[in-house]
Protein backbone atom coordinates (compact mmCIF):
# COMPACT_ATOMS: atom_id res chain seq x y z
CA UNK A 1 0.00 0.00 0.00
CA UNK A 2 1.42 3.39 -1.01
CA UNK A 3 2.31 6.19 1.36
CA UNK A 4 -0.59 8.64 1.98
CA UNK A 5 -0.41 11.85 -0.05
CA UNK A 6 0.46 14.97 1.90
CA UNK A 7 -2.25 17.58 2.23
CA UNK A 8 -1.75 20.81 0.31
CA UNK A 9 0.50 23.22 2.18
CA UNK A 10 1.94 20.60 4.55
CA UNK A 11 5.33 18.95 4.99
CA UNK A 12 6.45 15.42 5.69
CA UNK A 13 8.92 14.18 8.28
CA UNK A 14 11.99 16.35 8.88
CA UNK A 15 15.32 14.57 8.47
CA UNK A 16 18.73 15.94 9.46
CA UNK A 17 22.21 15.07 8.17
CA UNK A 18 25.63 16.01 9.46
CA UNK A 19 28.34 17.10 7.02
CA UNK A 20 31.83 18.54 7.26
CA UNK A 21 30.33 22.04 6.88
CA UNK A 22 27.63 21.63 9.52
CA UNK A 23 24.09 20.26 9.37
CA UNK A 24 21.34 19.94 6.77
CA UNK A 25 17.62 19.63 7.50
CA UNK A 26 15.24 18.58 4.75
CA UNK A 27 11.61 17.66 4.30
CA UNK A 28 9.17 17.06 1.46
CA UNK A 29 6.58 19.83 1.07
CA UNK A 30 3.43 19.57 -1.05
CA UNK A 31 2.96 22.91 -2.78
CA UNK A 32 -0.42 24.40 -3.64
CA UNK A 33 -0.08 23.24 -7.24
CA UNK A 34 -0.23 19.65 -5.93
CA UNK A 35 3.45 18.90 -6.62
CA UNK A 36 5.60 17.59 -3.74
CA UNK A 37 9.07 19.17 -3.60
CA UNK A 38 12.03 18.74 -1.28
CA UNK A 39 12.94 21.76 0.86
CA UNK A 40 16.41 21.87 2.42
CA UNK A 41 18.18 24.30 4.75
CA UNK A 42 21.61 24.27 6.40
CA UNK A 43 23.03 25.51 9.68
CA UNK A 44 26.12 25.29 11.84
CA UNK A 45 24.21 23.17 14.35
CA UNK A 46 21.36 20.69 14.01
CA UNK A 47 19.05 23.03 15.89
CA UNK A 48 19.92 25.97 13.61
CA UNK A 49 19.27 23.86 10.51
CA UNK A 50 15.90 22.72 11.88
CA UNK A 51 14.95 26.30 12.76
CA UNK A 52 15.78 27.60 9.29
CA UNK A 53 13.84 24.76 7.70
CA UNK A 54 10.85 25.42 9.97
CA UNK A 55 10.85 29.10 8.92
CA UNK A 56 11.07 28.15 5.25
CA UNK A 57 8.20 25.68 5.57
CA UNK A 58 6.12 28.25 7.47
CA UNK A 59 6.59 30.84 4.73
CA UNK A 60 5.92 28.24 2.05
CA UNK A 61 2.69 27.15 3.74
CA UNK A 62 1.19 30.61 3.39
CA UNK A 63 -1.48 30.51 0.73
CA UNK A 64 -0.32 32.48 -2.33
CA UNK A 65 -2.67 34.91 -4.04
CA UNK A 66 -4.74 32.99 -6.54
CA UNK A 67 -4.10 29.58 -4.96
CA UNK A 68 -7.00 27.29 -4.17
CA UNK A 69 -8.60 27.21 -0.73
CA UNK A 70 -9.50 23.65 0.16
CA UNK A 71 -10.94 21.91 3.23
CA UNK A 72 -7.36 20.91 4.17
CA UNK A 73 -6.06 24.50 4.11
CA UNK A 74 -5.02 25.69 7.55
CA UNK A 75 -6.75 28.64 9.19
CA UNK A 76 -3.42 30.50 9.32
CA UNK A 77 -3.16 30.33 5.52
CA UNK A 78 -6.83 31.25 5.13
CA UNK A 79 -6.21 34.27 7.38
CA UNK A 80 -3.46 35.54 5.05
CA UNK A 81 -5.89 35.52 2.12
CA UNK A 82 -8.66 37.14 4.17
CA UNK A 83 -6.32 39.94 5.27
CA UNK A 84 -5.54 40.63 1.62
CA UNK A 85 -9.26 40.98 0.97
CA UNK A 86 -10.03 43.36 3.83
CA UNK A 87 -7.02 45.55 3.00
CA UNK A 88 -8.45 45.88 -0.52
CA UNK A 89 -11.91 46.69 0.87
CA UNK A 90 -13.45 50.01 1.90
CA UNK A 91 -13.23 49.26 5.61
CA UNK A 92 -11.76 52.05 7.70
CA UNK A 93 -8.14 51.70 8.88
CA UNK A 94 -9.38 51.53 12.46
CA UNK A 95 -11.69 48.61 11.70
CA UNK A 96 -8.97 46.76 9.80
CA UNK A 97 -6.55 47.26 12.67
CA UNK A 98 -9.15 45.99 15.14
CA UNK A 99 -9.73 42.88 13.04
CA UNK A 100 -5.98 42.27 12.72
CA UNK A 101 -5.61 42.51 16.51
CA UNK A 102 -8.36 39.98 17.11
CA UNK A 103 -6.88 37.69 14.48
CA UNK A 104 -3.40 37.89 15.98
CA UNK A 105 -4.38 37.67 19.65
CA UNK A 106 -7.56 35.56 19.75
CA UNK A 107 -7.95 33.51 16.55
CA UNK A 108 -4.54 32.38 15.33
CA UNK A 109 -3.03 31.30 18.68
CA UNK A 110 -5.95 28.94 19.26
CA UNK A 111 -7.08 27.98 15.75
CA UNK A 112 -4.18 28.79 13.42
CA UNK A 113 -3.16 25.15 12.94
CA UNK A 114 -6.73 23.91 12.55
CA UNK A 115 -7.80 22.85 9.05
CA UNK A 116 -10.82 24.51 7.49
CA UNK A 117 -12.81 21.28 7.48
CA UNK A 118 -12.32 21.12 11.25
CA UNK A 119 -14.04 24.47 11.84
CA UNK A 120 -17.26 23.13 13.29
CA UNK A 121 -20.01 25.00 15.11
CA UNK A 122 -18.97 23.35 18.35
CA UNK A 123 -15.30 24.27 18.01
CA UNK A 124 -16.05 27.92 17.21
CA UNK A 125 -18.72 28.14 19.91
CA UNK A 126 -16.30 26.84 22.58
CA UNK A 127 -13.58 29.21 21.41
CA UNK A 128 -15.86 32.25 21.55
CA UNK A 129 -17.07 31.22 25.00
CA UNK A 130 -13.45 31.18 26.16
CA UNK A 131 -12.77 34.59 24.62
CA UNK A 132 -15.88 36.01 26.30
CA UNK A 133 -14.88 34.61 29.68
CA UNK A 134 -11.34 35.96 29.43
CA UNK A 135 -11.85 39.25 27.62
CA UNK A 136 -15.53 40.20 27.74
CA UNK A 137 -18.52 40.10 25.43
CA UNK A 138 -17.61 43.07 23.22
CA UNK A 139 -14.24 41.63 22.25
CA UNK A 140 -15.84 38.21 21.74
CA UNK A 141 -18.35 39.74 19.29
CA UNK A 142 -15.52 41.26 17.26
CA UNK A 143 -13.73 37.91 17.28
CA UNK A 144 -16.92 36.31 16.00
CA UNK A 145 -17.00 38.85 13.15
CA UNK A 146 -13.44 37.91 12.21
CA UNK A 147 -14.26 34.18 12.27
CA UNK A 148 -17.38 34.83 10.22
CA UNK A 149 -15.26 36.60 7.62
CA UNK A 150 -12.79 33.73 7.51
CA UNK A 151 -15.51 31.09 7.23
CA UNK A 152 -17.37 33.14 4.65
CA UNK A 153 -14.26 33.25 2.49
CA UNK A 154 -13.83 29.48 2.88
CA UNK A 155 -17.49 28.90 1.97
CA UNK A 156 -17.12 31.00 -1.19
CA UNK A 157 -14.34 28.62 -2.25
CA UNK A 158 -16.43 25.55 -1.39
CA UNK A 159 -14.03 24.62 1.41
CA UNK A 160 -17.01 24.77 3.79
CA UNK A 161 -20.58 23.83 3.00
CA UNK A 162 -21.89 26.72 5.09
CA UNK A 163 -20.65 29.38 7.50
CA UNK A 164 -20.66 27.73 10.96
CA UNK A 165 -20.51 31.05 12.83
CA UNK A 166 -24.17 31.59 11.91
CA UNK A 167 -25.16 28.88 14.35
CA UNK A 168 -23.01 29.62 17.40
CA UNK A 169 -24.55 30.91 20.62
CA UNK A 170 -25.61 34.54 20.67
CA UNK A 171 -23.16 36.83 22.43
CA UNK A 172 -25.06 39.28 24.62
CA UNK A 173 -23.44 42.57 25.52
CA UNK A 174 -24.54 44.43 28.61
CA UNK A 175 -27.25 46.92 27.70
CA UNK A 176 -25.92 50.43 27.51
CA UNK A 177 -27.46 53.18 29.56
CA UNK A 178 -29.94 55.48 27.94
CA UNK A 179 -28.28 58.03 25.63
CA UNK A 180 -27.59 61.28 27.47
CA UNK A 181 -28.12 64.66 25.87
CA UNK A 182 -27.46 68.06 27.41
CA UNK A 183 -29.86 70.98 27.34
CA UNK A 184 -28.85 74.26 25.69
CA UNK A 185 -28.40 75.73 29.19
CA UNK A 186 -26.06 72.89 30.21
CA UNK A 187 -24.04 73.27 27.01
CA UNK A 188 -23.72 77.01 27.70
CA UNK A 189 -22.58 76.22 31.25
CA UNK A 190 -19.90 73.83 29.98
CA UNK A 191 -18.62 76.32 27.43
CA UNK A 192 -18.49 79.05 30.04
CA UNK A 193 -16.61 76.80 32.47
CA UNK A 194 -14.08 75.72 29.84
CA UNK A 195 -13.31 79.34 28.99
CA UNK A 196 -12.12 79.87 32.58
CA UNK A 197 -10.29 76.54 32.95
CA UNK A 198 -6.56 76.91 32.28
CA UNK A 199 -6.10 73.23 31.41
CA UNK A 200 -9.00 73.31 28.98
CA UNK A 201 -7.69 76.47 27.34
CA UNK A 202 -4.25 74.90 26.92
CA UNK A 203 -5.91 72.12 24.91
CA UNK A 204 -8.02 74.62 22.91
CA UNK A 205 -11.15 72.94 24.26
CA UNK A 206 -13.47 75.99 24.48
CA UNK A 207 -13.51 76.49 20.70
CA UNK A 208 -13.48 72.76 20.05
CA UNK A 209 -16.58 72.16 22.19
CA UNK A 210 -18.25 75.18 20.59
CA UNK A 211 -17.73 73.73 17.10
CA UNK A 212 -18.81 70.25 18.19
CA UNK A 213 -21.98 71.79 19.60
CA UNK A 214 -22.54 73.88 16.47
CA UNK A 215 -22.23 70.97 14.03
CA UNK A 216 -22.58 67.58 15.75
CA UNK A 217 -19.53 66.29 13.87
CA UNK A 218 -17.30 63.57 15.29
CA UNK A 219 -14.05 64.57 16.97
CA UNK A 220 -12.00 62.86 14.24
CA UNK A 221 -13.96 64.73 11.57
CA UNK A 222 -13.35 68.08 13.27
CA UNK A 223 -9.66 67.25 13.69
CA UNK A 224 -9.43 66.62 9.92
CA UNK A 225 -11.27 69.82 8.94
CA UNK A 226 -9.12 72.12 6.82
CA UNK A 227 -9.73 75.72 5.83
CA UNK A 228 -10.38 74.81 2.20
CA UNK A 229 -13.46 72.94 3.48
CA UNK A 230 -14.81 76.08 5.17
CA UNK A 231 -16.92 78.61 3.26
CA UNK A 232 -17.61 81.46 5.65
CA UNK A 233 -19.43 83.53 3.03
CA UNK A 234 -21.93 80.70 2.56
CA UNK A 235 -21.75 79.81 6.26
CA UNK A 236 -20.94 76.13 5.64
CA UNK A 237 -18.32 73.48 6.27
CA UNK A 238 -17.74 70.36 4.19
CA UNK A 239 -17.06 67.15 6.11
CA UNK A 240 -15.05 64.85 3.88
CA UNK A 241 -12.30 63.27 6.00
CA UNK A 242 -11.44 62.01 9.47
CA UNK A 243 -8.26 61.60 11.51
CA UNK A 244 -7.25 58.04 12.39
CA UNK A 245 -4.19 56.46 13.98
CA UNK A 246 -2.58 53.65 11.99
CA UNK A 247 -0.16 51.24 13.62
CA UNK A 248 3.49 51.94 12.72
CA UNK A 249 2.42 55.08 10.84
CA UNK A 250 0.79 57.46 13.31
CA UNK A 251 -1.96 60.00 12.82
CA UNK A 252 -3.19 60.48 9.26
CA UNK A 253 -6.10 62.22 7.55
CA UNK A 254 -8.24 59.51 5.97
CA UNK A 255 -10.19 60.82 2.96
CA UNK A 256 -13.86 60.06 3.27
CA UNK A 257 -15.80 60.23 6.49
CA UNK A 258 -16.62 57.28 8.76
CA UNK A 259 -19.43 56.07 6.49
CA UNK A 260 -20.76 56.81 3.01
CA UNK A 261 -23.35 59.09 4.57
CA UNK A 262 -20.59 60.89 6.45
CA UNK A 263 -19.53 63.08 3.53
CA UNK A 264 -21.78 66.10 3.93
CA UNK A 265 -22.08 69.89 3.84
CA UNK A 266 -23.36 71.50 7.04
CA UNK A 267 -24.76 74.94 7.63
CA UNK A 268 -23.37 76.86 10.60
CA UNK A 269 -25.17 79.05 13.13
CA UNK A 270 -24.11 82.68 12.99
CA UNK A 271 -22.12 82.51 16.25
CA UNK A 272 -20.04 79.62 14.88
CA UNK A 273 -19.29 81.60 11.71
CA UNK A 274 -18.00 84.46 13.90
CA UNK A 275 -15.85 82.01 15.86
CA UNK A 276 -14.32 80.59 12.68
CA UNK A 277 -13.64 84.07 11.28
CA UNK A 278 -11.70 84.88 14.44
CA UNK A 279 -9.70 81.65 14.18
CA UNK A 280 -9.04 82.10 10.47
CA UNK A 281 -7.51 85.54 11.08
CA UNK A 282 -4.80 84.02 13.29
CA UNK A 283 -4.48 80.57 11.66
CA UNK A 284 -0.93 79.32 11.01
CA UNK A 285 -1.79 75.89 9.56
CA UNK A 286 -4.29 74.52 7.08
CA UNK A 287 -6.05 72.75 9.97
CA UNK A 288 -9.04 74.46 11.57
CA UNK A 289 -8.54 72.70 14.93
CA UNK A 290 -4.86 71.61 15.17
CA UNK A 291 -3.22 70.25 18.30
CA UNK A 292 -1.70 72.79 20.73
CA UNK A 293 1.61 72.26 18.89
CA UNK A 294 0.06 72.91 15.49
CA UNK A 295 -0.03 69.29 14.31
CA UNK A 296 -2.86 66.83 13.66
CA UNK A 297 -5.04 66.54 16.74
CA UNK A 298 -5.21 63.04 18.24
CA UNK A 299 -8.90 62.10 18.68
CA UNK A 300 -8.11 59.75 21.56
CA UNK A 301 -6.13 62.35 23.49
CA UNK A 302 -8.85 64.91 22.80
CA UNK A 303 -11.57 62.60 24.14
CA UNK A 304 -9.52 62.04 27.27
CA UNK A 305 -9.03 65.78 27.80
CA UNK A 306 -12.75 66.44 27.26
CA UNK A 307 -13.70 63.65 29.67
CA UNK A 308 -11.39 65.06 32.32
CA UNK A 309 -12.84 68.52 31.80
CA UNK A 310 -16.39 67.17 32.21
CA UNK A 311 -15.31 65.41 35.42
CA UNK A 312 -13.87 68.65 36.82
CA UNK A 313 -17.19 70.31 36.08
CA UNK A 314 -19.06 67.59 37.94
CA UNK A 315 -20.30 65.59 34.94
CA UNK A 316 -18.51 62.42 35.96
CA UNK A 317 -21.16 59.90 34.88
CA UNK A 318 -19.72 56.96 32.98
CA UNK A 319 -22.45 57.18 30.35
CA UNK A 320 -21.74 60.85 29.66
CA UNK A 321 -19.14 60.34 26.93
CA UNK A 322 -17.74 62.87 24.50
CA UNK A 323 -20.53 61.84 22.12
CA UNK A 324 -22.77 63.97 24.34
CA UNK A 325 -22.26 66.93 22.00
CA UNK A 326 -23.53 64.93 19.01
CA UNK A 327 -26.48 63.67 21.03
CA UNK A 328 -27.22 67.20 22.23
CA UNK A 329 -27.30 68.50 18.65
CA UNK A 330 -29.67 65.66 17.73
CA UNK A 331 -31.88 66.38 20.74
CA UNK A 332 -32.08 70.10 19.95
CA UNK A 333 -33.00 69.30 16.35
CA UNK A 334 -35.67 66.88 17.58
CA UNK A 335 -37.13 69.52 19.89
CA UNK A 336 -37.24 71.93 16.96
CA UNK A 337 -39.30 69.41 14.99
CA UNK A 338 -36.66 68.81 12.33
CA UNK A 339 -37.17 65.03 12.30
CA UNK A 340 -34.96 61.96 12.30
CA UNK A 341 -33.98 62.17 8.61
CA UNK A 342 -32.51 65.64 9.02
CA UNK A 343 -30.87 64.55 12.23
CA UNK A 344 -29.24 61.62 10.43
CA UNK A 345 -28.07 63.93 7.63
CA UNK A 346 -26.56 66.33 10.17
CA UNK A 347 -24.72 63.62 12.11
CA UNK A 348 -23.69 61.57 9.08
CA UNK A 349 -25.71 58.46 9.94
CA UNK A 350 -26.55 55.94 7.25
CA UNK A 351 -30.05 55.46 8.69
CA UNK A 352 -32.44 57.61 10.76
CA UNK A 353 -32.92 54.57 13.00
CA UNK A 354 -29.37 55.04 14.32
CA UNK A 355 -30.19 58.63 15.21
CA UNK A 356 -33.41 57.65 16.95
CA UNK A 357 -32.07 54.64 18.87
CA UNK A 358 -28.64 55.88 19.89
CA UNK A 359 -28.65 59.68 19.79
CA UNK A 360 -32.08 60.96 20.72
CA UNK A 361 -32.78 61.00 24.42
CA UNK A 362 -35.95 59.12 25.34
CA UNK A 363 -38.77 61.09 26.98
CA UNK A 364 -39.56 59.47 30.29
CA UNK A 365 -42.95 61.10 30.88
CA UNK A 366 -44.27 63.25 28.09
CA UNK A 367 -45.06 60.82 25.26
CA UNK A 368 -48.47 62.13 24.23
CA UNK A 369 -50.10 58.83 25.21
CA UNK A 370 -52.18 60.29 28.04
CA UNK A 371 -54.14 62.57 25.73
CA UNK A 372 -54.61 59.83 23.13
CA UNK A 373 -55.82 57.36 25.70
CA UNK A 374 -58.61 59.66 26.89
CA UNK A 375 -60.84 57.72 24.48
CA UNK A 376 -60.75 54.82 26.91
CA UNK A 377 -62.23 56.80 29.80
CA UNK A 378 -65.75 56.37 31.23
CA UNK A 379 -68.44 58.60 29.77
Amino acid sequence: MGRPTLSLGTAGKVRTYRTDAGWFAKAVFRDFDGVSRQVQKSGRTEGAARQRLAEALRDRSRLPRGASITPDTKVSALADRWLEEIHDSKLSPGTIQNYEDRLRHQVLPALGNVKIRELTVGLIDRHLATVKANHGASLAKTTRSVLSGLCGLAARHDALATNPTRYVSKISVKTKRQPKALTPAELAQIRAYLSYDAIARSHDLPDLVALLSATGVRIGELAALTWDCVNLDAGTIEVRATVVRIRNVGLVIKPGAKSQAGDRILELPSWAISLLRRRQDVATTKLVMPSPLGHLRDPSNTRRALQQALARLGYGDEHLTTHVYRRSVASIMESAGLGARRGADQLGHSSPNITIDSYWGRERRVTGAAQALEVLGDD
